[in-house]
């Protein structure tokens, strides 16, 4: 068991997340994000399956085939897109994220690469990481393609810049009208 280890890294997680959420005036959700982790459900797991270099939830969904603390998780914290998956007689129907959850989301992510890259962090990891699971992920168009900008504009302008470019932003709306071009 590594009760240290993992509170440590998810703690730290959490910091830098909420410091990104803070430089896109997301105060909020950067003081509430990821609280859930700390609950016994997601906790026990993190401590019983913490490897430092990847999620504990991976590590129990590849012993079980399933993970509870991820199920936990994922019905708590509105900046998984899992989240926003709505299941009908018509199958899997994504809703389209607020901005704001979007905005979570891609704070989680960069922080997330931060923490598991480590040293070897670049601002295209994300991007990497967001496309080699793209096909398997059911999001709503509109939620896609933005995700999608921000991981693209990331990596080609950099953290700083791309916050500048968040905060000059409101919603959906403004980036498709501004960078038409680049979208779907």
């Amino acid at each position: 068991m590594h009760i240290w280890g993992h509170f440590k890294t998810i703690t730290k997680h959490k910091i830098l997340v909420g410091k990104l959420c803070f430089k896109v005036h997301l105060y909020k959700q950067g003081l509430l994000h990821d609280l859930s982790k700390y609950t016994p459900t997601e906790f026990i797991t993190g401590i019983k399956y913490y490897k430092g270099t990847y999620s504990p939830n991976s590590a129990e969904r590849n012993e079980k085939g399933y993970s509870t603390a991820w199920l936990h998780h994922k019905g708590r914290n509105k900046h998984h897109w899992e989240y926003w998956v709505d299941f009908t007689r018509k199958g899997q129907v994504p809703a389209k994220m607020p901005y704001n959850y979007v905005l979570e989301m891609f704070c989680d992510r960069v922080a997330a690469s931060k923490i598991y890259e480590g040293k070897n962090y670049t601002d295209a990891f994300p991007l990497q990481y967001y496309e080699s699971g793209q096909y398997s992920y059911i999001l709503h168009p509109e939620t896609r393609a933005l995700l999608r900008f921000m991981l693209v504009y990331l990596k080609n302008h950099g953290l700083d810049d791309t916050i500048k470019m968040i905060n000059r932003h409101h919603d959906y709306d403004e980036y498709f009208v501004e960078f038409k071009d680049d979208f779907m």
